[in-house]
Parts: C-alpha cells; structure tokens; sequence
C-alpha cells in the first residue's frame, strides 16, 4: 500500500490548529500544571463535585472551534461509511482502552512525549501498534472498512 500526504488539504489554516493546540497544552502545563489529555478532562465533568472551569473551557473551545472556523472556511462534508453497530463498538473499545491505559493519544501523544514521560512513550506505541493491526485486519482480513 502506498501513502501519501494530500498537501492540497494542508493548508495555513492546519498549522495553525496545530500552534494552537501545542499552545493551549503549554499554557495548560505551565500555567496551572495540568495535562491537556481530553479523555481525562472529559471524564471530570462526569463528576460534578471535581469540575474546575479551565475543564468547561477546554471542552467548550472544542466544541465551538468549529464554529470560527467555518467563519472563516466551509467546514468539510462528514461521510461515514461504515454500520452504526461497528462505530458503537469502535467507540466503546476506545473509551476502554483510554480507561485501561490511563489517558488518550492527547494526553499521552501529545503531552506526555513532550514531557518524556517512559509511560507515555509506551502508550503511544501501543496505540499506533493496535490502530495499525486493526486497520490491516479489518481492511485486508475481514473487509469491513
């Protein structure tokens, strides 16, 4: 299989999203020593009695940064093409697997090798391991995506 990088849908506009991102984790970590991990910011809000307001920020700046950008761009079309039962299953298996390895690819990917933490660096392997192993099993053995 050959990849390639679609550098038409790379744009300014991405680097940014990505500064900004890299920013908002900075600022996360230096300002009040938290780790931007999404699933562990996520999993707060479930519990009334523990929510801080940097946590309804954070959730709140990504829900409506789609809003500024199709202010400045026509958000992309979404098109699933796959069955609700797998995307449900797919989900579940995600959440299980952030419970079960304590964080997210944000946490981990993104803040946690920023950090250099051996926990993270070994999360993160395992995560690209597994997606890479389920994308080939699912794709070229049983044919469903």
């Amino acid at each position: 299989m050959n990849m390639q990088i679609d550098w038409q849908a790379f744009t300014p506009l991405s680097l940014v999203g990505g500064l900004l991102l890299g920013f908002a984790t900075v600022i996360l970590l230096l300002g009040i020593g938290r780790i931007a991990g999404i699933s562990g910011i996520f999993s707060s809000l479930l519990k009334p009695k523990r929510v801080e307001m940097w946590q309804i920020l954070f959730i709140l700046g990504l829900v409506v940064s789609p809003l500024f950008y199709s202010l400045v761009k026509p958000l992309p079309n979404i098109e699933v093409s796959t069955s609700l039962p797998l995307l449900i299953g797919a989900g579940l298996l995600v959440g299980f697997g952030t419970r079960l390895g304590s964080g997210c690819t944000s946490g981990h990917g993104i803040c946690g090798n920023a950090r250099l933490s051996p926990r993270s660096m070994a999360a993160t392997v395992t995560f690209m391991f597994f997606g890479i192993v389920t994308v080939y099993v699912g794709r070229h053995v049983l044919g469903v995506f």
